[in-house]
């Protein structure tokens, strides 16, 4: 019989939520692990075709990759480049950080300029993952401040007239700093349990709401079962059941917050097939019913 992997940390591909409206800039921010734009309690492995910066306001970060990490304190930043598999997390309590996000289109000024020619040499550069920024480096204290002043931004958004304006200058003297210091030096090699690890993200992606079986996993990538287990471990020390546990429990925090689906509607679009135990799987990692996660993200978000 197939072992199923159904239902129990993972990585998925982590859309931006503005990516559809005109101005396609994001951010979140993260108080002692709580988001203001969800995944309170999620913090999975996840990619994205955004670029993202986090600037640490207080306490302790720690920003993960599959080959690097990074410890942040208060006033540090990162860079984490775009299709990165990463995931971010409080290390400390007070904690406040702040998440900005957005695709590279927004650094090329026009098609085919030379904005979008040396923004390219950097994002499609598979040897830059992560770009640590801190004050006791002299060319990074430009960087910080240009990050410190997108957070001030986000506290006048809704009545600033000049706000997507301000976000776009500074957004391109921020990313003017980096092209200037991070500069890419050849293609490294490819990481083949990289590439097989992110082969298994895609392949969990697609199939969250069916079966997920351990052959299956193995078989999007061209390896054993054996394998398959032995990069999980060796990358996120855990097994891939509980990363799609992980995964589906976050798809289905995503679909409470963000639409009015009933939550029997929301447990088959995430695989738990069975409500009830969709419902005690949910409660077990938030501590909540997903009703009650529903209501406490909305009361949130209109504050």
């Amino acid at each position: 019989m197939a072992e199923q992997l159904t239902n129990q940390k993972e990585y998925r591909s982590a859309a931006n939520l503005n990516a559809d409206k005109a101005f396609p800039y994001f951010v979140r921010r993260a108080e002692n692990q709580v988001f203001s734009a969800g995944d309170v309690g999620f913090g999975v492995m996840h990619w994205h075709e955004d670029l993202q910066f986090i600037y640490v306001q207080e306490g302790t970060v720690c920003v993960k990759t599959l080959e690097e990490e990074a410890i942040l304190s208060s006033g540090e930043g990162v860079f984490t480049n775009r299709r990165v598999i990463h995931y971010s997390v409080g290390r400390s309590n007070p904690c406040r950080y702040m998440l900005f996000r957005f695709p590279q289109r927004l650094l090329y000024f026009y098609p085919g300029s030379g904005a979008e020619k040396l923004t390219r040499q950097v994002t499609e550069h598979s040897g830059i993952s992560l770009v640590r920024m801190s004050p006791s480096m002299p060319w990074c204290r430009g960087a910080l401040r240009l990050l410190q002043r997108l957070a001030q931004l986000e506290e006048n958004r809704d009545t600033d007239p000049m706000y997507e304006y301000d976000v776009l200058t500074a957004i391109t003297q921020l990313w003017q700093i980096m092209l200037r210091h991070v500069k890419p030096e050849g293609q490294p090699a490819e990481n083949p349990v990289g590439l097989r690890m992110r082969r298994f993200l895609e392949y969990i992606e697609e199939n969250l709401a069916g079966e997920i079986t351990l052959e299956g996993l193995a078989a999007c990538a061209g390896v054993s079962k054996t394998e398959a287990l032995r990069c999980f471990r060796q990358t996120l020390q855990t097994t891939p059941y509980r990363y799609v546990m992980e995964a589906r429990l976050a798809k289905a925090a995503d679909l409470l917050r963000e639409t009015d689906l009933p939550a029997g509607e929301i447990a088959e679009r995430t695989g738990f097939h069975q409500q009830s135990y969709f419902g005690k799987c949910f409660r077990e990692k938030t501590g909540m019913t997903p009703l009650k996660y529903r209501l406490r993200q909305r009361r949130t978000q209109r504050r």
